[in-house]
């Protein structure tokens, strides 16, 4: 739940106004039945009175803001040792491949990977490519991403979060390797099994984006297609705590009724 700091609160927890609170935002995970909590410092902070040591968390140590102008960029907004404090079990941080400023983040990335497992953290990646060159059709473009996720992995990420790719593929030097391969543009399943493979042919665990709000039946086929091409799991964020709290439920429930290998 880093949308606040992303989108604004407007935007964010409008369309369900209890989304607010963060109380309700650990109340609805654990409700739920979800693995972690993951969010920026001052979120995970207003849940400790109530729900230390209830869940698993995952501390966002960057940030960006829709209210920045210029390139894609992101902010270091916590540490390691705020994590440690929190009782953690992992720190997230987002790498934007593409942008002006990817090196610096690549930097950044390695130093508090180092940091948190030499303390016993699990480091989750939120590769998202964008900025520089990237057009917004490119963000989501097939070789794009799995390029991302490859990223993550080789800088040391035990988790990779990216977006489901499109059938678009940017690079046509891409495309000629996937014709070569046989790879099924069109299929989503196929695409996601790409991903996986990309990521150290499976042997790290990858979670997809949930997006943009949308319709139920969409969120299930989406999860369908990640479970059944080997994808690990999803993080799902505006999809859950925009709904209000009894289709949120529903909703949660219904995608890990799938990834436990329920329709």
């Amino acid at each position: 739940v880093d949308q606040g700091f992303e989108h604004g609160p407007a935007r964010s927890f409008g369309p369900n106004p209890p989304a607010f609170d963060p109380h309700y935002l650990f109340e609805l995970a654990l409700e739920a039945g979800l693995n972690a909590l993951a969010a920026p410092l001052g979120l995970l902070e207003a849940g400790m009175d109530r729900f230390a040591g209830a869940m698993p968390l995952i501390l966002k140590l960057n940030s960006a803001n829709s209210l920045h102008p210029g390139e894609p960029d992101q902010a270091i907004t916590a540490g390691v040792g705020d994590a440690l404090r929190l009782g953690c079990d992992a720190i997230g941080f987002s790498l934007y491949p593409g942008a002006s400023q990817q090196y610096a983040m690549i930097e950044e990335l390695r130093a508090v990977s180092a940091e948190a497992k030499a303390a016993g953290l699990a480091v989750v990646v939120w590769a998202y490519p964008r900025g520089g060159d990237l057009q917004k059709r490119d963000e989501t473009a097939l070789d794009v991403v799995t390029y991302a996720a490859h990223m993550a992995c080789l800088l040391g990420a035990d988790i990779v979060k990216v977006k489901v790719p499109d059938a678009y593929v940017m690079d046509e030097r891409a495309a000629t390797a996937y014709r070569e391969m046989g790879l099924d543009l069109d299929s989503m399943r196929a695409r996601i099994a790409h991903v996986m493979t990309s990521c150290f042919a499976g042997r790290r665990l990858v979670l997809f984006s949930g997006g943009v709000a949308n319709d139920a039946e969409s969120v299930f086929e989406t999860v369908r297609c990640i479970h059944a091409a080997g994808g690990t799991g999803s993080i799902i964020g505006r999809n859950s705590f925009q709904r209000g709290h009894g289709d949120a439920l529903e909703l949660l429930e219904g995608i890990l009724d799938i990834y436990d290998g329920g329709s």
